[in-house]
C-alpha cells in the first residue's frame, strides 16, 4: 500500500532539479512551480519573491524525507546565497518549504550533517521557510529537460551520500 507524501524544495533552476528527482527511488511524481513569494498566480515572467521550486510526491514506504534532503544537498550548492550556476537572484535560492515540526527537525538534522561534512566551500545557507502554497509553473516548464534534452542545467550529483 502506497504511503504518498509531498515535499517542497528549491535549489536553483527548477528544470535541473526536476530532471534529477524524477528518477529517484520512491519518487512518484514531480512538478515545477513557484513557492514563497508575494503574488497570487505567479508566472515565469512575474514571480516576485518566489523561488523556482519543486513539488515532489513520494512513497514514504520507499524513501524518506531525510533521504530526499540528502540528495537535494548533493545536487546543488547550498552554500551560495541566491545563486546556482549562472542563475542569480532570489528565484534561485536554496530553500526548504516546511510543512510541520517533524520536517523542520529532520531538515535541521540533515543541514547539520552537511555542514559537519565540510564538503561544500561554506556553511549551508538553505532557508527553512514555512510552506504556504505551491503554484504550478506553466506547461512548457514541466518536464522541460525531457522535452529539451540539451537544455540548460547546472545540477548534477557532486558527492556520495551524507547520511
Amino acid at each position: 500500500m502506497e504511503n504518498l507524501k509531498k515535499s517542497y524544495i528549491a535549489g536553483g533552476c527548477f528544470w535541473g532539479m526536476e530532471d534529477l528527482f524524477r528518477v529517484r527511488p520512491g519518487v512518484k511524481d514531480t512538478e515545477v512551480g513557484y513557492l514563497g513569494g508575494s503574488n497570487e498566480n505567479p508566472t515565469y515572467r512575474n514571480h516576485p519573491g518566489h523561488a523556482e521550486g519543486l513539488e515532489i510526491t513520494y512513497d514514504a514506504n520507499e524513501t524518506s524525507y531525510k533521504e530526499l534532503l540528502d540528495y537535494f544537498f548533493r545536487v546543488h550548492d547550498p552554500s551560495t546565497v541566491d545563486r546556482q550556476g549562472n542563475d542569480r537572484g532570489s528565484s534561485y535560492r536554496s530553500a526548504l518549504f516546511i510543512q510541520d515540526e517533524q520536517e523542520r527537525n529532520e531538515a535541521q538534522q540533515v543541514i547539520d550533517i552537511v555542514d559537519q561534512s565540510g564538503r561544500w566551500p561554506g556553511k549551508v545557507v538553505t532557508t527553512l521557510e514555512p510552506f504556504t502554497k505551491f503554484w504550478p509553473a506553466e506547461d512548457e516548464h514541466q518536464d522541460y529537460l525531457v522535452k529539451q534534452p540539451n537544455g540548460y542545467t547546472c545540477h548534477f550529483e557532486r558527492f556520495g551520500t551524507f547520511l
